[in-house]
């Protein structure tokens, strides 16, 4: 890794690299916030007429980004909840991850998804350097969404919760999940950079020994360093692609 000027380069050690998908390469954060609020608001509605309490809302701005921006959603539903003192069991915290990947795709497929365009551009310089890429995403609509903001063909390979059985999936980052894909990209973890924005996709992949690991923090405030990040950048456009030194092996 090389530094200058406040950008990172990937350098000749760098053979492939791994894009994480929600909001790494699609820009997807607010249709994920209206999807929460749309499961939330019902849901603590009935909570406070049955407990005689105020209802408060879901904000999709200050609770998206402190409770379930950049999270498994399991963790996210939970999180929030308990910073309005509910604690829910398993089966009840999984039954509103589901309706929120429901709603979020419904989303998808009405108003359709962007990818980030300094990602596109980081790709494609990826491959005209002869770095091999993928795309990873531990919820099952992954390929899904790449498909619909016609990205899905950029990668050389695409791994989520349908694809990569074998890991703890679809509920939580898994080192094996980034070893898989490098792997299947030919490449050596030590040789090999993760591109996330998720803390437990970071640590996962700093578990694994990966040659570099990059935090993508959009939004701010998600202090990735400390969750493994070897480096924060705030869009991707501050990512560049050095010669290479190394070939993957097969």
């Amino acid at each position: 890794m090389h530094m200058r000027s406040g950008e990172c380069e990937l350098s000749g050690d760098i053979t492939a690299v791994i894009f994480g998908v929600d909001g790494v390469v699609i820009d997807s954060a607010r249709t994920s916030a209206g999807a929460w609020k749309t499961v939330f608001d019902p849901f603590l509605r009935t909570y406070a007429a049955s407990h005689e309490t105020d209802f408060v809302p879901f904000d999709v701005r200050t609770d998206f980004l402190r409770y379930t921006h950049g999270k498994p959603r399991l963790a996210g539903a939970r999180d929030f909840l308990a910073s309005r003192g509910i604690y829910l069991p398993y089966d009840d915290l999984r039954g509103l991850m589901i309706r929120h990947e429901e709603f979020f795709l419904g989303e998808v497929h009405r108003h359709g998804v962007s990818p980030f365009a300094s990602t596109v551009t980081l790709i494609r310089e990826s491959h005209r350097r002869g770095i091999r890429t993928a795309a990873v995403c531990t919820q099952r609509h992954g390929t899904e969404i790449l498909r619909n903001a016609g990205v899905v063909d950029m990668f050389d390979i695409v791994l989520d919760g349908l694809r990569a059985p074998g890991t703890r999936l679809p509920f939580c980052p898994d080192t094996a999940l980034f070893v898989r894909a490098a792997l299947r990209l030919g490449a050596e973890p030590r040789h090999t950079a993760v591109v996330e924005e998720s803390p437990a996709a970071l640590a996962a992949a700093k578990r694994g020994g990966f040659g570099l690991v990059v935090g993508v923090d959009r939004l701010g405030g998600g202090r990735l360093r400390e969750h493994g990040a070897d480096v924060v950048v705030t869009d991707l456009s501050e990512l560049s692609v050095g010669p290479r030194r190394h070939a993957a092996y097969a």
